[in-house]
Parts: structure tokens; C-alpha cells; sequence
């Protein structure tokens, strides 16, 4: 034994420990009390499994974050008040003009403050961003099945984050007190007021008066600095917290299981790469707002209640219910005294409510119909749920629409189209659009199902051309890699509907515990799962695999050889070599 590597003396002395340094006599001190050693070592060695379809979360995580950076910039130089003031700061067509204080703060921190513009656009880009990527997260954790049991709780906090992100945007490009920014508030005074009987006197307590009053703009900014972002931070760290506990969900494949995690650990390689990918969005978050200009709102003015600027439209996540407003036609109703609009009040107070409602209880919605209990942690491909899929798809046509709706005035001056006939055309196409996008997409899973089984029971397509002895060409398939059928297969089969109905049992009695609703859930779940292709029995394919070795068999007399006819392609040898026949 080489004591060399072990110790530098051979005195007769026991060892003794050296002085801690005084990090590590910190790190004791806190560890003995806060017991952070222990929860540390758990959770940083914690595995994550790796997709890039995960990222889409880490984008409004990033994007998040680079909104309060340049949030908290900008609120160094803002000013949020509705008092009057001459402007004669650096944009000369403005000056003289006399503005309210934040829309000259506004065009301070755009024109005199350093690096101002690009702090405000980057901020305006990083809002965007946010939501866009929220409704693209939501949208992959819908298709995925990842919402399901033990994740309901997780989908409620992230439509709630979608919901207050959307209110957040609202409350942001509404401060600077542009003209374009004003006509939002005043469309939101306009909503508040066809509130039956308590719309005067909401929008009253709101403007603190008449509109628009002198305390809308200091209250947006509370509400828009203080109490969304409050509520955005507790909700995203609830989000990763059952993110955490629940563990991740992963895709399956081979050596994954609903018990176990197939990734890289927290530290270091989940941790480096989460943080070079902070740096790539607050990047790209950067390079566009120094190149792409956003809400340029010198060029608007400031706001002023007797204008409206021509072809004014919200941002871009605000445009479906202006849409919903815009084509919903003009009906209004007289009961004693009051007036209900109802052209207000369903597009705007009405249907994106319900619409919220119903995407927030979709997790319990499928639970419902399929009947499922089950803990989930592997995810489900798209097709392999034909009518969830079909569903969401109908439901993003649906907003899609209506989000066409919210700039028809601009697609018809840009078509030079009739504002009317496009009004009409979409009132239609938001009934029907949905319906045919769910036929369509149904029909579409349940045909890449069909695939999915010819490929497990047959092999894929090589491109290869075979002739038989009779004279028929087919093309020559070959067995799929055994990780490639894991995945196709490593799916559920879906439960057999009984043909009588749920509140009965086979005898036509009634069922014990069938419940009110238990009819209908019947039905819907016949529908839920009719046509529905099912993954292959083992005996489907065990009968496919010696289909195909048989095929090889006949086919291995070919190999090295080329087929009929293709010995005079010009890349073989023809010299003594004449036709064969089969």
C-alpha cells in the first residue's frame, strides 16, 4: 500500500481536522438549523427528463423574468399621473403640446433617458412573448394527456397565470396615456357600463368619476407594479412546486415507466442548461426590441376623449373578444326602464368567462367522460386521443376566428373587400370553422392510428420494389427498431363501453351509484372513444413478425441481385446476362 496517497507523516499522533473556513462554518451553522443540507441534496440531484418540447415552459419562466428586469427600469422613470403638463422635452413635433404627466414620462423614457426605448420595447416584446408562449405550453400539456391525474391542480394555476398575464398586458399598454392606449380604456368604460344596473356605478368607483376621470391611470399602475405581479409570483412558484413534487412528466420509450424519471439531474446539467437558455430568450428579447419597433406612441399623441384613432386594434391577446364584439350582431333589450345590450355584453362580459370556465374545468371534464382515476406521469401522443385532440383543435379555430373578426376593418381595406360581407362570412364561419375542425382532426388521429398499427405489423417502407413470381410488384418493408415499437405500443387501450346505458345495469335496473348524470356520460363516451383504432394484441403481432420473416425468407434469394429489368439501368454489368423470369 502506498501510504504517500493516504498521509505526509508517521507520527504517533491521532489526525485531527483542519479550521473550517468561514463559508463552511456558515454553511454548518445554517444546516444545523434550517436543515437545508439534506433538502438541498435531495432536490438539486432531482432528475428531469429532456425534450424540447418542455422548453416551451421555460420561455414564459424567462420571459417572466425579463419582464420584471426591465419592469423594474422603467418604474424608475415613469410618472403615473393624469396632471397636465406642457411638454418640451426632445420630440419636436409634440412640443408645446399639453399632455398628461405619464404620457410625457413616456415619451422621456423613449427619447431622453438612456437605453430607454429599448427597455420599454424589450418590455412590450417580453409581454407578448409571455402569453404567446403560456398559450403554446397550455396547448402542449392539453394534447399530451400531461394534465391529467395528479396535474388538475397544476392546469387551474396555469390558465389562472394565462388569465392574469392577459389582465397584466391590459393594465401595461394602458399607462402611457397615448391616444391609442385611451380608446382601450374608453372600450373598457364602454364594457363596464352595459353591466346591468351596477355598470354606471362600477365604472363611477373605477375612474373615481366621470371618464376619464383623474385616478384611472394611478390605479392601473397599482394594480399593474404591485398586485398582478404579486399574485403572478405566487402562482408560478405554486406552478413549480407541484411541478417538483409530482416529478415531470416524460414521453414514453424504453425504460420508461409511470414510477420513475428518465432525464438529467438539477445540478449541473439541468441547471446550466435552464441557464444558458435564459441568456438565449432575454437575447432574443433583446434583438427585438432594439430592431423591431412596438407601440410607438409618439406618433399617436396624447389621448384625448373627443378622437379615436382610425383602425385602432388591442394587442394581439386581446383581439378575440374585440372580435367576438365586432360580429356579434346589434340586439339590446328594454326591461323596465334598463337597457341590456346584449351586443356588449355576450362578446365582451359573457363569452370569454364561460370560455375561461370551460378550459379551466377540462381536466375534470375528461376525468368525467373517460372515467379515468389513474395516476399519469407518461405522456400520450396526440393521435392517440382522436377526440381530445379533435376538441382542442375545434376550440382553437374557434378563437382563431374570432381573432380573424378583430381586424376586419383592416382585412377589408387591405383586400378591398366589403366590411359587411367579411362581417357576414365570419358570423358564419365561427358556427361552422369549429365543427369541421373537429371532424377533420378526428378523422385525421384515427388515420395516423391505422398507420401506426400497418408499421408495427408490417414493418416501414424501405422504397425498395420487389417482383413476384406471378408477375406483382410490392414494396419490401422491414421490422421496426425495438425502441420504435416500445413507443408505438407503450399506450392504453381504451376501456370497452358497455352497450346498455350507465344508469342501467344489463337487465335494464337501475345501476348502483349511476347518478343523475350517468346516461349522459354514457353517451358522451361512446362518442368519446368510437372509432378509435387499438394498439395491436400480442398475437396481431406476433403473427405480423412471422409474416414478415417469412416474406425475408422468399426474398432472400434476391439479395446481392438486381431485380427484373434493372441490369440494364446502366449501373450493373449486362455483359451474358439476359432477363430472368419468375
Amino acid at each position: 500500500m502506498d501510504t504517500t496517497k493516504v498521509a505526509n507523516t508517521n507520527g504517533t499522533a491521532a489526525a485531527t481536522g483542519g479550521k473550517p473556513n468561514r463559508a463552511a462554518a456558515v454553511a454548518t451553522w445554517a444546516d444545523e438549523r434550517l436543515g437545508i443540507a439534506s433538502m438541498a441534496k435531495k432536490n438539486l440531484r432531482k432528475v428531469f427528463p429532456d425534450h424540447w418540447s418542455f422548453m416551451l415552459g421555460e420561455i414564459a419562466l424567462w420571459s417572466f423574468v425579463v419582464l420584471l428586469l426591465t419592469g423594474v427600469f422603467l418604474t424608475l422613470w415613469f410618472t403615473p399621473s393624469m396632471g397636465e403638463v406642457q411638454y418640451n422635452g426632445t420630440y419636436e413635433q409634440l412640443r408645446g403640446v399639453h399632455m398628461s404627466e405619464a404620457y410625457a414620462s413616456s415619451l422621456k423614457i423613449s427619447f431622453d433617458v438612456r437605453g430607454g426605448l429599448l427597455m420599454r420595447q424589450m418590455h412590450h416584446w417580453a409581454a407578448m412573448l409571455f402569453i404567446a408562449s403560456m398559450m403554446v405550453h397550455l396547448l402542449r400539456v392539453f394534447f399530451t394527456g400531461a394534465f391529467r391525474k395528479p396535474r388538475e391542480l397544476n392546469w387551474v394555476i396555469g390558465c389562472l397565470l394565462l388569465i392574469l398575464g392577459t389582465l397584466e398586458g391590459f393594465t401595461g399598454y394602458s399607462l402611457p396615456d397615448d391616444l391609442l392606449s385611451g380608446t382601450g380604456v374608453r372600450a373598457a368604460d364602454g364594457f363596464i357600463k352595459a353591466s346591468p344596473v351596477i355598470g354606471t356605478y362600477m365604472s363611477f368607483l373605477l375612474f373615481g368619476g366621470e371618464f376619464p376621470g383623474d385616478s384611472i391611470i394611478p390605479r392601473l399602475y397599482t394594480v399593474h407594479v404591485l398586485l398582478i405581479p404579486g399574485l403572478l409570483l405566487a402562482l408560478i412558484a405554486a406552478h413549480m412546486l407541484l411541478l417538483v413534487y409530482h416529478k415531470h412528466t416524460q414521453w414514453p420509450g424504453p425504460g420508461r415507466t409511470e414510477k420513475n424519471v428518465v432525464g438529467f439531474p438539477m445540478l449541473p446539467v439541468y441547471a446550466a442548461k435552464a441557464g444558458g437558455f435564459f441568456f438565449i430568450v432575454f437575447g432574443v428579447t433583446a434583438f427585438m426590441g432594439a430592431l423591431l419597433s412596438i407601440n410607438p406612441v409618439w406618433k399617436y399623441g396624447p389621448y384625448d376623449p373627443s378622437k379615436v384613432t382610425a383602425g385602432s386594434q388591442p394587442d394581439w391577446y386581446m383581439g378575440w373578444p374585440d372580435g367576438a364584439l365586432r360580429i356579434m350582431p346589434g340586439l339590446e333589450t328594454h326591461i323596465w326602464g334598463f337597457t341590456i345590450s346584449w351586443n356588449i355584453m355576450l362578446p365582451i362580459l359573457i363569452l370569454p368567462v364561460v370560455s375561461f370556465l370551460f378550459v379551466l374545468m377540462l381536466p375534470f371534464l375528461d376525468a368525467w367522460i373517460t372515467g379515468d382515476k389513474r395516476e399519469h406521469h407518461l405522456l400520450e401522443r396526440p393521435r392517440n386521443a382522436p377526440t381530445r385532440t379533435a376538441l382542442m383543435v375545434a376550440l382553437m379555430t374557434w378563437y382563431g376566428l374570432f381573432w380573424v373578426a378583430g381586424g376586419n376593418d383592416i382585412i377589408a381595406i387591405k383586400l378591398h373587400s366589403s366590411i359587411n360581407e367579411i362581417t357576414y362570412f365570419l358570423r358564419a364561419a365561427v358556427l361552422i370553422g369549429p365543427v369541421l375542425a373537429f371532424v377533420i382532426t378526428r378523422r385525421w388521429c384515427i388515420s395516423l392510428q391505422r398507420k401506426d398499427n400497418e408499421t408495427l405489423l408490417h414493418g416501414y417502407e424501405t422504397g425498395i420494389i420487389m417482383r413476384s413470381a406471378e408477375g406483382g410488384y410490392s414494396e419490401r418493408h422491414l421490422p421496426l427498431p425495438e425502441s420504435k415499437a416500445y413507443t408505438l405500443t407503450a399506450r392504453d387501450r381504451d376501456p370497452v363501453v358497455n352497450g346498455h346505458d350507465e344508469g342501467t345495469d344489463a337487465n335494464g335496473l337501475p345501476a348502483p351509484g349511476g347518478g343523475r348524470f350517468a346516461g349522459l356520460r354514457h353517451r358522451v363516451r361512446t362518442v368519446w372513444y368510437s372509432d378509435n383504432v387499438q394498439k395491436p394484441t400480442v398475437e396481431e403481432l406476433e403473427d405480423g413478425h412471422h409474416h414478415a420473416e417469412h416474406e425475408h425468407e422468399l426474398q432472400a434469394g434476391d439479395e446481392g441481385h438486381a431485380a427484373d429489368g434493372h441490369q440494364f439501368d446502366g449501373h450493373h454489368l449486362v455483359e451474358d446476362e439476359s432477363l430472368r423470369g419468375h
